[in-house]
Protein backbone atom coordinates (compact mmCIF):
# COMPACT_ATOMS: atom_id res chain seq x y z
CA UNK A 1 0.00 0.00 0.00
CA UNK A 2 1.14 4.07 -0.17
CA UNK A 3 1.37 5.68 2.57
CA UNK A 4 0.13 9.25 3.13
CA UNK A 5 3.41 10.29 2.76
CA UNK A 6 4.26 9.06 -0.34
CA UNK A 7 6.21 5.99 1.09
CA UNK A 8 5.82 2.53 0.32
CA UNK A 9 4.50 -0.79 2.58
CA UNK A 10 3.85 -4.03 1.12
CA UNK A 11 2.48 -2.97 -2.15
CA UNK A 12 1.05 -5.97 -4.22
CA UNK A 13 -1.00 -3.60 -7.09
CA UNK A 14 -1.05 -4.85 -10.89
CA UNK A 15 -0.68 -2.75 -13.55
CA UNK A 16 -1.28 -3.15 -17.48
CA UNK A 17 1.52 -3.58 -19.59
CA UNK A 18 2.40 -4.45 -23.43
CA UNK A 19 3.81 -8.21 -22.59
CA UNK A 20 5.60 -9.67 -26.27
CA UNK A 21 5.39 -13.26 -26.28
CA UNK A 22 6.59 -14.38 -29.74
CA UNK A 23 7.40 -12.49 -33.35
CA UNK A 24 4.33 -10.67 -33.86
CA UNK A 25 3.01 -11.75 -30.69
CA UNK A 26 2.21 -8.47 -28.09
CA UNK A 27 -0.75 -8.54 -25.93
CA UNK A 28 -1.91 -6.61 -23.30
CA UNK A 29 -1.90 -7.90 -19.74
CA UNK A 30 -1.90 -7.74 -16.15
CA UNK A 31 1.30 -7.69 -14.66
CA UNK A 32 2.94 -8.00 -11.24
CA UNK A 33 4.21 -4.36 -10.23
CA UNK A 34 6.51 -6.03 -7.37
CA UNK A 35 7.63 -4.59 -4.54
CA UNK A 36 9.32 -1.37 -3.98
CA UNK A 37 11.92 -1.49 -1.86
CA UNK A 38 13.68 1.43 0.36
CA UNK A 39 15.98 3.14 -2.36
CA UNK A 40 13.25 2.76 -5.14
CA UNK A 41 10.50 4.80 -6.94
CA UNK A 42 6.76 4.30 -8.32
CA UNK A 43 6.56 5.63 -11.49
CA UNK A 44 3.30 6.32 -12.99
CA UNK A 45 4.85 6.32 -16.76
CA UNK A 46 2.71 8.97 -18.64
CA UNK A 47 5.12 9.01 -22.08
CA UNK A 48 6.93 6.64 -23.84
CA UNK A 49 9.04 6.27 -27.02
CA UNK A 50 9.31 3.19 -29.61
CA UNK A 51 13.23 2.16 -30.14
CA UNK A 52 14.69 0.40 -33.58
CA UNK A 53 15.00 -2.38 -30.80
CA UNK A 54 11.41 -2.50 -29.72
CA UNK A 55 10.71 -2.99 -33.42
CA UNK A 56 12.77 -5.53 -34.17
CA UNK A 57 12.25 -7.84 -31.61
CA UNK A 58 8.05 -7.16 -32.61
CA UNK A 59 8.97 -8.08 -36.79
CA UNK A 60 12.07 -10.70 -35.95
CA UNK A 61 11.82 -11.73 -32.45
CA UNK A 62 15.06 -10.66 -31.68
CA UNK A 63 18.10 -8.26 -32.53
CA UNK A 64 20.93 -10.26 -34.41
CA UNK A 65 21.83 -13.01 -31.37
CA UNK A 66 19.68 -11.82 -28.80
CA UNK A 67 16.49 -13.87 -28.94
CA UNK A 68 12.99 -13.33 -27.38
CA UNK A 69 12.52 -16.47 -25.66
CA UNK A 70 10.15 -15.91 -22.96
CA UNK A 71 7.69 -13.24 -22.10
CA UNK A 72 9.09 -9.69 -22.19
CA UNK A 73 7.61 -6.12 -21.47
CA UNK A 74 9.01 -3.81 -23.93
CA UNK A 75 10.19 -0.79 -23.80
CA UNK A 76 13.03 1.76 -22.67
CA UNK A 77 12.75 5.06 -23.48
CA UNK A 78 10.07 6.26 -20.82
CA UNK A 79 8.95 8.99 -18.30
CA UNK A 80 6.08 9.82 -16.06
CA UNK A 81 5.26 10.90 -12.28
CA UNK A 82 6.43 9.69 -8.66
CA UNK A 83 3.76 8.12 -7.85
CA UNK A 84 5.56 6.98 -4.36
CA UNK A 85 9.16 6.19 -3.10
CA UNK A 86 10.56 3.98 -0.63
CA UNK A 87 11.98 4.86 2.98
CA UNK A 88 15.35 5.63 2.13
CA UNK A 89 14.54 7.82 -1.17
CA UNK A 90 15.95 11.36 -0.69
CA UNK A 91 16.12 12.59 -4.93
CA UNK A 92 12.45 12.86 -5.87
CA UNK A 93 9.42 12.67 -4.22
CA UNK A 94 5.50 11.67 -4.77
CA UNK A 95 4.47 14.53 -7.54
CA UNK A 96 7.81 14.86 -9.11
CA UNK A 97 8.10 14.39 -13.11
CA UNK A 98 10.94 11.96 -14.06
CA UNK A 99 12.99 10.34 -17.13
CA UNK A 100 13.23 7.30 -16.15
CA UNK A 101 16.83 6.19 -16.80
CA UNK A 102 16.74 2.10 -18.43
CA UNK A 103 20.77 1.53 -17.46
CA UNK A 104 20.61 -0.65 -13.90
CA UNK A 105 23.94 -1.48 -13.67
CA UNK A 106 24.96 -4.25 -10.95
CA UNK A 107 27.86 -1.67 -8.88
CA UNK A 108 29.79 -4.50 -8.15
CA UNK A 109 31.95 -5.94 -11.15
CA UNK A 110 35.31 -3.92 -12.74
CA UNK A 111 33.57 -1.38 -14.90
CA UNK A 112 31.11 -0.15 -11.95
CA UNK A 113 33.84 0.00 -9.56
CA UNK A 114 36.25 2.09 -12.24
CA UNK A 115 33.43 4.88 -12.52
CA UNK A 116 32.44 2.98 -16.45
CA UNK A 117 29.06 1.54 -15.37
CA UNK A 118 28.24 2.33 -19.34
CA UNK A 119 29.95 -0.97 -19.81
CA UNK A 120 28.82 -2.72 -16.73
CA UNK A 121 29.21 -6.75 -16.97
CA UNK A 122 26.13 -7.28 -15.64
CA UNK A 123 23.76 -4.20 -17.17
CA UNK A 124 20.07 -4.70 -16.46
CA UNK A 125 18.44 -2.97 -19.20
CA UNK A 126 14.84 -2.36 -19.36
CA UNK A 127 13.23 -3.75 -21.90
CA UNK A 128 16.05 -5.93 -23.17
CA UNK A 129 16.06 -9.96 -24.04
CA UNK A 130 19.88 -10.02 -23.48
CA UNK A 131 20.13 -11.47 -19.88
CA UNK A 132 17.78 -14.66 -18.72
CA UNK A 133 15.51 -13.93 -17.43
CA UNK A 134 14.86 -10.71 -19.10
CA UNK A 135 14.37 -7.31 -18.05
CA UNK A 136 10.99 -6.45 -18.27
CA UNK A 137 10.62 -2.67 -19.49
CA UNK A 138 8.57 0.25 -19.41
CA UNK A 139 5.50 -0.15 -21.37
CA UNK A 140 3.18 -0.15 -18.80
CA UNK A 141 1.41 1.85 -16.41
CA UNK A 142 3.38 1.80 -13.52
CA UNK A 143 7.34 1.23 -13.10
CA UNK A 144 9.55 0.34 -10.23
CA UNK A 145 13.31 2.16 -10.83
CA UNK A 146 16.01 2.94 -9.11
CA UNK A 147 16.23 6.41 -7.21
CA UNK A 148 19.11 6.75 -9.38
CA UNK A 149 17.32 5.82 -12.31
CA UNK A 150 15.05 8.66 -11.87
CA UNK A 151 16.23 11.98 -13.22
CA UNK A 152 14.04 14.97 -12.31
CA UNK A 153 12.53 17.20 -15.17
CA UNK A 154 10.90 20.35 -14.00
CA UNK A 155 7.52 21.59 -15.20
CA UNK A 156 9.32 22.51 -18.34
CA UNK A 157 9.37 20.02 -20.54
CA UNK A 158 6.18 17.63 -21.72
CA UNK A 159 6.25 14.08 -20.28
CA UNK A 160 6.56 13.00 -24.31
CA UNK A 161 9.96 15.36 -24.47
CA UNK A 162 11.07 14.10 -21.04
CA UNK A 163 11.12 10.46 -22.80
CA UNK A 164 13.45 11.51 -25.91
CA UNK A 165 16.07 11.98 -22.77
CA UNK A 166 17.68 8.40 -23.39
CA UNK A 167 18.00 8.87 -26.93
CA UNK A 168 19.42 12.22 -26.93
CA UNK A 169 22.15 11.02 -24.32
CA UNK A 170 23.39 8.91 -27.59
CA UNK A 171 23.78 12.14 -29.42
CA UNK A 172 25.21 13.90 -25.98
CA UNK A 173 27.88 11.46 -25.40
CA UNK A 174 29.50 11.10 -28.98
CA UNK A 175 28.87 15.16 -29.21
CA UNK A 176 31.12 15.37 -25.52
CA UNK A 177 33.48 12.40 -26.95
CA UNK A 178 34.10 14.54 -29.98
CA UNK A 179 36.03 17.48 -28.00
CA UNK A 180 34.82 20.72 -28.97
CA UNK A 181 32.72 21.38 -31.67
CA UNK A 182 32.74 25.19 -31.68
CA UNK A 183 33.30 26.37 -35.14
CA UNK A 184 33.41 22.90 -36.81
CA UNK A 185 32.13 21.66 -39.64
CA UNK A 186 30.23 17.99 -38.44
CA UNK A 187 28.40 15.90 -41.37
CA UNK A 188 25.65 13.41 -39.96
CA UNK A 189 24.90 10.88 -41.85
CA UNK A 190 21.56 9.40 -40.84
CA UNK A 191 19.29 11.75 -39.82
CA UNK A 192 16.56 9.43 -37.85
CA UNK A 193 16.19 9.67 -34.13
CA UNK A 194 19.21 9.66 -33.21
CA UNK A 195 20.72 11.66 -35.67
CA UNK A 196 18.12 14.66 -34.90
CA UNK A 197 18.81 14.42 -31.56
CA UNK A 198 22.27 14.16 -32.30
CA UNK A 199 22.28 17.53 -34.48
CA UNK A 200 20.40 19.42 -31.94
CA UNK A 201 23.36 18.44 -29.77
CA UNK A 202 25.84 19.66 -31.91
CA UNK A 203 23.87 22.96 -32.55
CA UNK A 204 24.03 23.33 -28.78
CA UNK A 205 27.91 22.89 -28.99
CA UNK A 206 28.70 25.67 -31.28
CA UNK A 207 29.03 23.96 -34.53
CA UNK A 208 29.37 26.87 -37.49
CA UNK A 209 27.84 24.27 -39.79
CA UNK A 210 26.02 20.69 -39.95
CA UNK A 211 25.23 19.55 -43.34
CA UNK A 212 22.93 16.11 -42.39
CA UNK A 213 22.76 12.92 -44.98
CA UNK A 214 19.54 10.66 -45.57
CA UNK A 215 17.77 8.56 -47.76
CA UNK A 216 14.75 9.86 -46.71
CA UNK A 217 13.02 13.24 -47.34
CA UNK A 218 10.91 13.14 -43.59
CA UNK A 219 14.17 12.92 -41.63
CA UNK A 220 15.79 15.14 -43.84
CA UNK A 221 13.01 17.81 -42.62
CA UNK A 222 13.45 16.90 -39.13
CA UNK A 223 17.17 17.48 -39.45
CA UNK A 224 16.30 20.91 -40.08
CA UNK A 225 14.28 22.00 -37.51
CA UNK A 226 16.85 20.04 -35.13
CA UNK A 227 19.49 22.88 -35.96
CA UNK A 228 21.09 21.66 -39.49
CA UNK A 229 22.47 23.97 -41.84
CA UNK A 230 21.64 21.64 -44.75
CA UNK A 231 19.82 18.64 -45.56
CA UNK A 232 20.99 15.75 -48.61
CA UNK A 233 19.55 13.33 -50.22
CA UNK A 234 22.14 11.28 -52.20
CA UNK A 235 19.64 9.33 -53.29
CA UNK A 236 17.58 11.78 -55.27
CA UNK A 237 21.47 13.61 -55.88
CA UNK A 238 23.92 10.76 -55.76
CA UNK A 239 27.04 13.21 -56.51
CA UNK A 240 26.24 16.06 -54.94
CA UNK A 241 28.69 14.85 -51.61
CA UNK A 242 31.45 14.47 -54.07
CA UNK A 243 31.14 17.59 -55.93
CA UNK A 244 30.95 19.79 -53.25
CA UNK A 245 32.51 18.22 -50.19
CA UNK A 246 35.61 15.99 -50.86
CA UNK A 247 37.99 18.79 -52.58
CA UNK A 248 41.40 19.04 -50.51
CA UNK A 249 40.85 16.22 -48.88
CA UNK A 250 37.45 16.74 -47.35
CA UNK A 251 35.27 19.50 -46.16
CA UNK A 252 34.62 18.46 -42.65
CA UNK A 253 36.24 18.78 -39.40
CA UNK A 254 33.73 15.78 -37.55
CA UNK A 255 31.61 13.17 -38.94
CA UNK A 256 29.01 11.46 -36.52
CA UNK A 257 27.60 8.10 -38.15
CA UNK A 258 23.81 7.42 -37.31
CA UNK A 259 22.83 4.68 -40.23
CA UNK A 260 23.34 1.46 -41.00
CA UNK A 261 22.61 2.38 -44.64
CA UNK A 262 25.33 2.09 -47.02
CA UNK A 263 25.92 5.82 -47.57
CA UNK A 264 27.44 6.12 -44.17
CA UNK A 265 31.20 4.89 -44.51
CA UNK A 266 31.90 6.17 -48.02
CA UNK A 267 30.25 9.50 -47.28
CA UNK A 268 32.42 9.91 -43.93
CA UNK A 269 35.65 8.35 -45.25
CA UNK A 270 35.41 10.53 -48.35
CA UNK A 271 34.40 13.52 -47.05
CA UNK A 272 36.08 14.14 -43.59
CA UNK A 273 38.71 15.79 -43.24
CA UNK A 274 42.55 13.89 -43.36
CA UNK A 275 43.05 13.08 -39.64
CA UNK A 276 40.06 14.62 -38.03
CA UNK A 277 37.05 13.00 -35.93
CA UNK A 278 34.68 10.17 -37.11
CA UNK A 279 32.42 8.86 -34.15
CA UNK A 280 29.70 5.88 -34.85
CA UNK A 281 26.15 6.03 -33.31
CA UNK A 282 24.12 3.33 -34.67
CA UNK A 283 23.62 -0.85 -34.58
CA UNK A 284 25.78 -2.26 -36.92
CA UNK A 285 25.76 -6.21 -38.33
CA UNK A 286 28.84 -6.68 -36.08
CA UNK A 287 27.67 -5.27 -33.12
CA UNK A 288 24.12 -7.26 -32.52
CA UNK A 289 23.69 -5.93 -29.11
CA UNK A 290 24.59 -2.56 -27.63
CA UNK A 291 23.60 -2.96 -23.85
CA UNK A 292 27.27 -4.73 -22.85
CA UNK A 293 28.81 -5.72 -26.37
CA UNK A 294 32.55 -5.65 -26.01
CA UNK A 295 32.21 -3.93 -29.17
CA UNK A 296 30.67 -1.10 -28.05
CA UNK A 297 33.16 -0.44 -25.71
CA UNK A 298 34.26 2.98 -25.08
CA UNK A 299 37.21 4.03 -26.94
CA UNK A 300 39.50 7.15 -26.97
CA UNK A 301 38.28 9.76 -29.46
CA UNK A 302 40.39 9.44 -32.54
CA UNK A 303 39.67 7.12 -34.27
CA UNK A 304 36.49 6.39 -33.31
CA UNK A 305 33.74 5.71 -30.49
CA UNK A 306 31.00 3.32 -30.76
CA UNK A 307 27.41 2.84 -28.62
CA UNK A 308 26.56 5.04 -25.59
CA UNK A 309 27.13 6.29 -21.90
CA UNK A 310 23.66 5.82 -20.14
CA UNK A 311 22.73 7.34 -17.70
CA UNK A 312 23.67 10.72 -18.97
CA UNK A 313 21.95 13.34 -16.64
CA UNK A 314 23.36 15.82 -18.59
CA UNK A 315 20.86 14.78 -21.33
CA UNK A 316 18.12 15.23 -19.05
CA UNK A 317 19.81 18.95 -18.18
Amino acid sequence: MVNNNGTVKGITMKTRACVLYAQEDVRIEQFDIGDVGAHQVLVRIGAGGVCGSDIHYYWEGGIGTIRVSEPIVLGHEVAGTVEAVGAGVSRVRPGDRVAVCPSRPCGRCRFCLAGEQQHCLEMQFFGSAMRKPHTHGGFRDFLVAEEFQCEPMGDKVSLGEAACTEPLAVGVHAVNQAGSLFGKRVLVTGAGPIGALLIGAARVAGAQEIVAVDLSEAPLKAALAMGASRAINPGQDPDRLMAEFSADKGYFDVAFECTEADLSDPAAARHDRSGRRHARCRHSRECPGRQGDTSCRHAPFPPGVRGRRSPDPGAAR
